[in-house]
């Protein structure tokens, strides 16, 4: 897939929960360029160009990133933090969807710059529902600083 396309950078290891995801976000049109990573160490090489995506254009930036927060190797807190923290991406809005709804993770995500944190609905309709409204909102309505 040709980088430019990208509209969301969806970032879960669970392939159920990913292929959940995915199909609420087509079911209404929403986005078609879904780039799905499974860990946040390979989440973070395309973000930056290394590893595997070294040489990727790095001026096509994803327009949303998914995050899940519970996630081998590296985790979605380490990844939030690294986004934020550094000037190329920290204007990437990043949505932590995610089944945990411990207090810390809340708190620690909205910290480290996630612009929403959803829990996950346990059932598929309304799961789709979340997702789809979710994706309307940050990719149709948000209007997001120019990427510099």
């Amino acid at each position: 897939m040709d980088n430019k396309e990208i509209e969301i950078l969806l970032i879960e290891d669970s392939i159920h929960d990913a292929e959940l995801t995915i199909r609420a976000l087509r079911r209404n049109d929403v986005a078609k360029h879904i780039l799905h990573l499974r860990d946040g160490a390979i989440a973070l090489d395309y973000l930056y160009g290394t590893g595997q995506y070294t040489g990727r254009d790095l001026d096509n930036k994803p327009k949303l990133i998914l995050l899940d927060l519970k996630m081998p190797k590296v985790s979605g807190l380490e990844v939030l933090e690294r986004i934020a923290g550094d000037k190329t991406t920290y204007k990437i809005p990043v949505v932590v969807l995610t089944s945990s709804k411990e207090h810390p993770d809340v708190d620690q995500a909205y910290l480290l710059g996630a612009n929403s944190y959803i829990v996950k609905p346990v059932d598929f309709e309304s799961f789709s529902q979340v997702v789809n409204a979710m994706g309307m909102y940050w990719l149709l309505h948000n209007h997001p600083p120019h990427h510099t």
